[in-house]
């Protein structure tokens, strides 16, 4: 009975919807992938419901889409993965710059220990695809310049929270608040490449992939919404990210928006 059953799956085509097929044809295009072979079911219900039914939710366009799942990614440290979106990412019109930017973007939330080897998986891919190294420089401050500017896009983004940060901070920490404006915003947040909606949008999709930070998810979401990425948007993202990153972190990222929208309550 189990044998009949298993030749039967092997034999039979997959049952992979055209918009799937279509879909998955535009991130990789004449991919043969081995676990069509050796675990066809699982291809079946994951491609269509990652390339299918949850791309029918909201209305993000597949350059941004990818980018975002990019991010994501990195999160989930899965390096695998990522090598196959970077290629994935290229393919749809993501340019080599914002590919590394959003690797960069990445540093300061995952710390280099992690990053490392994304940054050399993404050299290893940009440079099989005949892409010169090192890309044109994106920085846009200087060591004088770092805090003042990081300082300013940080309160662009979250406003007098910021100012109450530095003032509750006890002293022997105040040390922290300045690496964040001068490093995390002054190094990364001020750099070209990205714009600041999509770089706050790779950074929540990090985060949401992380786990355990809901805290910061929380700020994040607050400081999407107030650069101009509304709820709806914030929501797509998510919904995105879901085959990519699991139901449970998808779920804490959910209650986070929730909250901090006070809808859906």
């Amino acid at each position: 009975m189990t044998n009949e059953s298993q030749t039967n799956t092997a034999d039979r085509p997959l049952r992979i919807t055209q918009t799937a097929h279509r879909n998955h044809e535009e991130l990789f295009p004449n991919h043969k992938s081995t676990l069509k072979i050796s675990d066809p079911e699982l291809i079946e219900f994951f491609d269509n419901f990652a390339f299918d039914e949850v791309l029918a939710h909201g209305n993000m366009d597949t350059k941004t889409r990818v980018m975002l799942i990019l991010a994501s990614i990195i999160g989930s440290q899965a390096l695998s993965e990522f090598k196959v979106m970077v290629g994935a990412a290229l393919n749809v019109g993501v340019t080599p710059v914002e590919i590394k930017e959003i690797v960069y973007q990445a540093v300061p939330y995952v710390g280099m220990a992690k990053g490392f080897d994304f940054i050399h998986a993404t050299n290893e891919v940009l440079s099989s695809r005949g892409i010169q190294l090192p890309l044109d420089a994106q920085s846009t401050t200087s060591p004088e310049t770092r805090y003042d500017k990081g300082l300013a896009v940080q309160k662009a983004i979250f406003g007098e929270t910021i100012d109450q940060m530095y003032e509750r901070s006890p002293k022997d920490q105040l040390h922290i608040q300045r690496f964040l404006s001068a490093n995390c915003f002054g190094d990364y947040y001020t750099r070209n490449g990205l714009d600041i909606k999509i770089r706050e949008l790779a950074t929540l999709s990090i985060l949401i992939a992380l786990g355990g930070v809901e805290s910061q998810i929380k700020g994040h979401i607050q400081g999407n919404l107030n650069i101009g990425n509304d709820r709806e948007r914030l929501l797509c993202l998510i919904t995105q990210l879901l085959p990519w990153v699991g139901y449970p972190r998808t779920l804490n990222a959910l209650k986070c928006l929730n909250e901090v929208t006070r809808e859906g309550q």
